[in-house]
């Protein structure tokens, strides 16, 4: 019963310590303007009544975002903690980080257009 209990309260810990990394991305500048672009996506998506699907692909899209964007600032400071002089393989981790995210965020972009776009239209139109 010990062990289990000593395994439950790091289990517990893994989520106190995923929690402080979550606190640490939105102190970024970039995932913060994420979320309030996710924020959003999300009042448009009540005001215009979106279906379950769409709800999951549109929490799936602001999760992706996030997460890479949250990825993306733990690449960088692990290549800073290993060096701050430039260094090609040092710039290409950065690049390649930024990178994913500005693909998931123009993807967003697109599930944004392909969501919203259609209602907005029928709104306007009639």
């Amino acid at each position: 019963m010990a062990d289990f209990k000593r395994r439950f309260g790091a289990f517990l810990w893994s989520f106190v310590h995923a929690t402080n990394g979550l606190r640490l991305s939105l102190r970024e500048r970039n995932a913060r303007v994420q979320a309030a672009a996710g924020l959003v996506a999300i009042a448009l998506g009540a005001a215009l009544n979106l279906s379950r699907v769409e709800w999951a692909v549109l929490t799936l899209t602001i999760a992706l975002v996030l997460a890479l964007e949250t990825v993306n600032s733990a690449i960088e400071a692990l290549v800073d903690l290993v060096t701050l002089d430039y260094h090609p393989l040092a710039k290409r981790a950065k690049d390649l980080a930024a990178g994913a995210v500005w693909l998931a965020a123009l993807a967003a972009v697109v599930v944004g257009l392909l969501l919203f776009l259609p209602r907005l239209w029928a709104v306007l139109i009639g």
